[in-house]
């Protein structure tokens, strides 16, 4: 068998699975949490700020390389009065109120957190937007094409999906690193803003149990 066999054949077998449901995961309308707006938007903000590295920097006039004698005498020369090289004023010399190394950190309530995952699960539920894809990988190495061909089945090609992945599917991970529009999001890694920036969520099948699990810690 060729490799456009092997292929086509793979593309052939994947399937979705159906669309999960509220009660495909075991949960109840009772445990249904309500979220405004602005603690959404909070959460995402809080997210946004605390993964700013915080490094950009530049020298003041103090920190830059020079001296800081007196270039020429104040009065006699005709010239304008100049104190030191490292004037912000001068080429080479330091930076005037220029930004500095910080570390911003801002938090939200657990209860917030865990009212924000729960609004988010039941709403892409609701929406039906959560697709179990019945795949697995062929062979010993990641490939992308068997990943983008069972997106094509899925007709997912062009539409930004969130994958969800266990922490120790590298291979999975692996083959559809490459494809722009999926993000790969990890079971323990999950956050709020991943959750809400995609139009679809992908679980494989042999997955399902692991992703139940997961939206049983949001619940």
């Amino acid at each position: 068998m060729t490799k456009t066999e092997t292929i086509k054949k793979v593309s052939t077998e994947t399937k979705i699975v159906h669309m999960l449901s509220p009660k495909d995961l075991g949960l109840v309308e009772e445990q249904r949490k309500t979220v405004v707006p602005e603690i959404f938007a909070i959460e995402v903000r809080k997210l946004l700020q605390n993964w700013r590295q915080g490094t950009v920097a530049c020298k003041g006039r103090a920190e830059v390389s020079g001296s800081n004698k007196k270039p020429w005498k104040q009065k006699g020369t005709g010239r304008a009065r100049a104190g030191a090289a490292t004037s912000p004023l001068w080429r080479g010399g330091g930076v005037i109120f220029g930004p500095q190394k910080r570390t911003r950190t801002l938090k939200t309530t657990k209860k917030s957190r865990q009212a924000l995952g729960g609004a988010l699960v039941w709403n892409a539920l609701d929406k039906q937007l959560l697709i179990a894809l019945d795949w697995s990988l062929q062979g010993a190495i990641p490939q992308t094409k068997q990943a983008f061909s069972a997106l094509q089945q899925a007709q997912l090609v062009n539409t930004p999906v969130n994958l969800f992945l266990a922490p120790h599917d590298l291979l999975t991970a692996a083959s559809f690193a490459n494809i722009p529009s999926v993000r790969i999001v990890f079971f323990d890694a999950a956050n709020v803003y991943d959750l809400a920036d995609a139009s679809r969520w992908i679980v494989l099948k042999k997955d399902i149990e692991s992703f139940k699990e997961m939206v049983a810690r949001w619940i």
